[in-house]
């Protein structure tokens, strides 16, 4: 990493039923048309966790624990050098049926179909994990 600012994020890697919930990044966004997983920048003094909580009920409306660090992951991209931290979350308990609901332009991807899609450069390493955990044999 070079001297420029460093953003840490905060992602909410959402698993429900052996599926993924995953979007598109927007046209105006850095990566765009990037597959995305629910995060952002975490506020100062904000813990990982809690910005990948807050993040995925920014970005999907859905309410999400986070259970544990998958992966903690530093990149250089050519806009941002970037701490990355993936959380496992899982929907809050009690929630209505997810597979039907409205979660602004996110959607319920298998484990299986992980691989097929698009991701930014530094989540090779967890989308493999996840594929390797949680797709079917």
């Amino acid at each position: 990493m070079n001297s420029r600012k460093t953003n840490r994020i905060g992602i909410a890697v959402v698993e429900f039923q052996r599926q993924f919930l995953i979007g598109i990044r927007a046209a105006n966004s850095p990566l765009a048309g990037f597959h995305e997983f629910p995060g952002g920048k975490c506020q100062t003094e904000e813990a990982a966790d809690a910005c990948a909580v807050r993040e995925c009920r920014e970005e999907t409306g859905l309410e999400v624990i986070a259970l544990k660090e998958l992966l903690y992951q530093e990149h250089s991209y050519e806009h941002a050098d970037v701490k990355l931290h993936f959380w496992l979350c899982r929907p809050v308990a009690g929630s209505e049926d997810l597979t039907h609901r409205d979660l602004q332009g996110f959607h319920w991807f298998p484990a299986e179909r992980l691989s097929e899609l698009r991701f930014p450069e530094a989540n090779a390493r967890l989308i493999e994990l996840l594929v390797s955990t949680y797709a079917s044999a």
